[in-house]
Order: C-alpha cells, then structure tokens, then sequence
C-alpha cells in the first residue's frame, strides 16, 4: 500500500537520484530550481522545448532525448530543412508541427511571455502544433508554469490516493481512467493527492509530478 507520505515520497526521489535517472527534458534539479524561481527563455529555447515534448509523444523518454538532440542539434545548424529533419526523424506529422514553430519561434516565444493568465498561456500552448492538453501541461511545467502532466501514471496515483482517502468522497475507480481525455474526477483525486504531497513536502507540485512520473516508469511504483 501506498501511503503518500513525506518519507515515501522522498524515498523514491532518493532512489531515481541513486539510479541516475533524475531528468526528464532537464535534470531534477534544474527542474526544482526553474518551478521555485521561474526565468524567462530565449525563442531558441522555448523552440526546444516545444519540440521535445513533440518528440517524447509515444516514446521512452531516453529515446526521446536522442532524437531531440539529433533534431535541435540541425535545427540550430541549418534551420529548418524539411529533409535533413526526415532524414533523422522518420515522421511527417511531428516534422511538420517541429519546422512550424522553429519558423515562428520568435513570434510563438513573444506571445507566450505577452500573456498574463496562467489560463491564457495553457489555450495558448494547446493550440501549437502537434501540442494537446496533456502536452501543453508538461511544455508549460518544463517552461517553468507550477503545473502537472495529468497523464496514465499519475492518474493511476491519483485513484490509488481516492481510494485510501475516502472520508474526501472521491468517487473514482481505474476504469475512469482515460488518457486520451481526462476525467473530472479523476483530475480532482490527483489534485487531492498533489496539495497532500506538497503539504507534506514542500515542494512544487510541478516537481512532484515529474518524480512521480518517473517512479512509475522505471518501476519504483506498481499500479
């Protein structure tokens, strides 16, 4: 059983270090420090980091990581030729939505940073392309937004954490579960569980998600 608490949770972040597998498009701790003291990028950068969360789509994330350098690495080369880019990354769609935003990036990183509401910025990452809404979460988490990836794993969290907590009156089960379009529900159990977590730790929630996330994916949790 899960208990979610401080040393649980600080348990696992202990063990990815140990592993070696504190990142995700950044280290841990570059993560920690971007979500407690959020700065402001570059268009270059802000293109980087819409591309690695068009690549990390469907992939592994260490796979997903060697194709972004592959990419960002001609990207900052010799701009955004199509083929050069189909030669690396066999894949129209994602190619496609990756020269768009290295194209516009200037005018993309400026209407970003122009928006005041957290709400704003969120519609305005989902609408780039190839970006949906559990996508846009994780962009604006890596950009430095206090937010969380809803996606399989930390649902599956979330409804662990309603069903030991049932004084809260989450009415979820596994079967809830959609990672294609996420459950009222659901989100309210994993938000639950997040201010729990930040309470006992903290932390931001932003951080927490991201270790997490990858305690689930090497293994450090069964659901």
């Amino acid at each position: 059983m899960i208990n979610f608490s401080k040393d649980w949770f600080v348990n696992l972040e202990n063990k990815i270090r140990a592993m070696h597998a504190d990142s995700d498009a950044q280290t841990f701790d570059e993560i920690k420090e971007n979500l407690s003291h959020p700065k402001k990028f570059s268009a270059d950068a802000f293109a980087d980091m819409c591309v690695y969360v068009i690549l990390a789509g469907g992939f592994s994330q260490k796979t997903a990581k060697k194709i972004h350098i592959k990419i960002c690495d001609c990207l900052h080369k010799n701009g955004a030729n199509v083929d050069e880019l189909m030669s690396l990354f066999n894949n129209k769609n994602k190619i496609s939505a990756i020269v768009k935003i290295w194209k516009d990036k200037d005018a993309l990183c400026g209407a970003y940073y122009g928006l005041d509401n957290f709400d704003d910025k969120i519609k305005f990452l989902e609408s780039l392309p190839h970006i949906g809404k559990i996508t846009a979460n994780h962009l604006a988490r890596n950009l430095g937004e206090n937010v969380v990836k809803y996606d399989i794993w930390i649902q599956r969290l979330g409804v662990n954490f309603a069903k030991q907590n049932q004084g809260t009156k989450f009415k979820v089960q596994s079967s809830d579960i959609d990672n294609g379009k996420l459950n009222p529900e659901i989100k309210h159990a994993c938000d639950a569980m997040f201010t729990h977590l930040h309470n006992e730790t903290g932390l931001p929630i932003g951080y927490i998600d991201v270790v997490l996330w990858k305690a689930c994916q090497i293994g450090l949790v069964n659901l």
